[in-house]
């Protein structure tokens, strides 16, 4: 049963020796995944799922200590999701998953086992129902750690441009997951969403499927528009 959810953005430069002299623009950002992070620790969960996309491929399921890096970013910098096991998985992380693993070490996650999945972006609505019910039913006491962006359409220097679509799009999924909506999220559009690049949509509404009948509250802990691109960090418990 999902006993507790935050949800945070997953740009490679929340990752400071990613964004370099840029680093400080998402201080309120990374300040707010780790009070997110805080609860879920405060829950006690019996596992951590973290749930992030990667592109269009399919299903991706991740065992604790998978290793991440951000080379691919021009960073010597390495992670791993959870305690690293032995042997070590022989696949790395996708770039959400790998700033999941980031922010989990550096607000020192506690014992709880941990597992990563990514899903492409384009996974139906229903599929992601499915996913979210089917994660919520591995143990007794479930958390998610939801890594997801909203549009990346707000400016004109955003990675897709403005479109006017985009803040109403963004405040609606800022709205649902502060309010711990799930049918508001259940109800975002995926062709909307993948016009406006909001890889987001799909783990939203996987923690939608795994929250159904739950009855737990949220909050809206951060929402703003850096580079053009909406971030939001929000708890459900």
């Amino acid at each position: 049963m999902l006993v507790a959810a935050a949800v945070c953005p997953c740009p490679p430069l929340l990752v400071p020796e990613v964004a370099a002299g840029a680093a400080p623009e998402l201080d309120a950002a990374r300040a707010a995944c780790t009070d997110a992070l805080g609860v879920l620790a405060a829950a006690r969960p019996d596992l951590l799922v973290v749930v992030g996309t990667a592109g269009q491929s399919g299903l991706g399921r991740y065992p604790q200590g998978t290793p991440g890096a951000f080379r691919g970013f021009g960073v010597d910098l390495d992670v791993h999701l959870g305690p690293a096991g032995r042997p070590a998985p022989e696949r790395e992380l996708p770039t959400s998953l790998a700033v999941a693993a980031w922010l989990l070490e550096r607000t020192g996650w506690g014992d709880a086992p941990i597992e990563g999945l990514a899903v492409p972006d384009t996974l139906e609505p229903e599929r992601c129902a499915e996913t979210g019910r089917e994660l919520a039913g591995r143990a007794g006491r479930v958390a998610l750690l939801v890594m997801g962006d909203g549009s990346a359409c707000r400016t004109l220097k955003a990675p897709g441009y403005l479109d006017e679509r985009a803040a109403p799009f963004d405040a609606e999924a800022a709205r649902a997951l502060g309010a711990a909506d799930v049918s508001a999220l259940r109800a975002l559009d995926p062709g909307l969403a993948r016009e406006l690049k909001a890889a987001g949509r799909a783990p939203w509404q996987i923690l939608a499927g795994a929250a159904e009948g739950t009855g737990l509250t949220g909050s809206l802990l951060y929402e703003d528009a850096p580079y053009g691109v909406g971030y939001m960090v929000a708890t459900w418990s």
